[in-house]
């Protein structure tokens, strides 16, 4: 492996979610880890690691001045990290975007009014800071409206709201919902202009301001009026490749953000007027989407986004036609839980994975009191389109939730 390019790799999250990009990219870099926890199963995938504080930059910067380990890229899939290593990168000279730009990603209000200064059209926004401030604001808009935490992702905290009553419960809950490592904004909340239609996600590199997509995502939501993420479908041929309009509007945000170099997740709806952008995130999508790209069949979005990262060109997209969805499964209620049973026998013909992630214990609370409770996953892989979907549609008998 020494002629592999090497990466330093900041952040790792949690095995049970993370564990597939270490293994991604470990046939292809000579990968050292900086990380604020000892590492533990993040060993088997990289020569080696650094504890550091890995949200700030000079303590980066100390910590890879001292590697023998000579860097010719860095790369995180840490929505909280991803600003400081725009600024380790800037400052150590490696690929990257300008971290004002990676800046632009992390705050949503930042993002529209960066966007509105480039002429690329989108929906009415204003940021609010207090509930007063959003019944105004979405006044001022027209109902229906959604009303969403500035600095978050995954979509927490975004809730529809019809009338100014909702409005400023929203704005609560909005205001309540937090990540740990997440910035907090002055104005926290913003009210926007309901966008209508399905939602999809595109995660993509960019390489030398060209935008290569890679992974396109339709998205599933529940538990209205919030927009839980429920599950994705990805199908590696998927005609929106080569929509026209989508890959415009794809092509105008990174260009009117001033995102040059790096991997983005970038999130849509596909209006009657065309594509218009929910947000734009600096990094690797979540909830597996660049997993289901892999077993779908397009180019691995992990070793793309490692590619770019060290200044190299992204492979080229390859399509086996195959479909890779997943579905989230979450209680009927509140609940703690005591077991989670799965059941092979009720498996249809394209179930890859079927887990329980939430140990005994565990407790969970649907929205708005949490989110992303989540007692497991599944996730199917064939050929057939159609297939893959109907083994998805009974999914909670797969695994079976046990709590009280």
């Amino acid at each position: 492996m020494t002629d592999h390019p090497a990466l330093l790799l900041v952040g790792s999250g949690d095995r049970r979610y993370r564990e597939y990009i270490l293994a991604a990219l470990r046939p292809h870099f000579r990968l050292w880890l900086l990380d604020s926890v000892e590492p533990t199963w993040q060993t088997a995938h990289v020569d080696g690691v650094t504890v550091v504080d890995t949200r700030d930059p000079a303590a980066l910067a100390e910590a890879a001045g001292k590697l023998d380990f000579r860097p010719d890229g860095v790369l995180t899939y840490d929505e909280s990290l991803v600003t400081a290593v725009a600024a380790f990168a800037q400052e150590a000279g490696l690929p990257g975007s300008p971290p004002e730009a990676v800046q632009a990603c992390r705050d949503k209000a930042a993002t529209r009014a960066a966007l509105v200064e480039a002429g690329v059209p989108q929906p009415a926004s204003r940021p609010v800071a207090s509930a007063e401030d959003a019944v105004a604001a979405a006044e001022d808009i027209g109902y229906p409206v959604v009303v969403k935490a500035r600095g978050l992702a995954g979509s927490l905290g975004v809730l529809r709201a019809d009338t100014a009553e909702q409005v400023a419960e929203a704005f609560t809950a909005a205001a309540g919902a937090s990540w740990p490592g997440v910035p907090r904004y002055e104005s926290d909340v913003l009210v926007e202009e309901l966008l209508t239609g399905p939602e999809i996600s595109v995660d993509a590199v960019v390489d030398h301001g060209v935008c290569h997509p890679l992974v396109i995502a339709r998205k599933e939501t529940g538990f209205e009026p919030f927009f839980e993420e429920t599950g994705h479908v990805v199908d590696a041929d998927d005609p929106l490749f080569d929509d026209a309009a989508l890959l415009d509007q794809l092509d105008q945000v990174h260009k009117g953000i001033g995102f040059t170099h790096g991997a983005t997740h970038t999130e849509f709806k596909l209006t009657p007027r065309g594509p218009r952008l929910v947000e734009i995130n600096a990094r690797l999508g979540g909830d597996f989407i660049p997993r289901l790209g892999i077993l779908a069949g397009g180019t691995d979005p992990v070793v793309a986004a490692g590619q770019v990262a060290v200044g190299r060109p992204p492979s080229s997209r390859r399509v086996l036609r195959r479909t890779a969805a997943i579905r989230f499964l979450y209680p009927a209620h509140d609940c703690e839980v005591t077991a989670t049973t799965v059941h092979p026998e009720r498996f249809g013909p394209t179930v890859h994975e079927a887990l329980g992630t939430a140990g005994p214990g565990t407790k969970l609370a649907l929205p708005p009191r949490a989110y992303l409770a989540r007692y497991g996953h599944v996730i199917a892989v064939g050929d057939d389109h159609a297939q893959v979907v109907a083994d998805l549609a009974a999914a909670e008998e797969l695994v079976e939730l046990h709590g009280t």
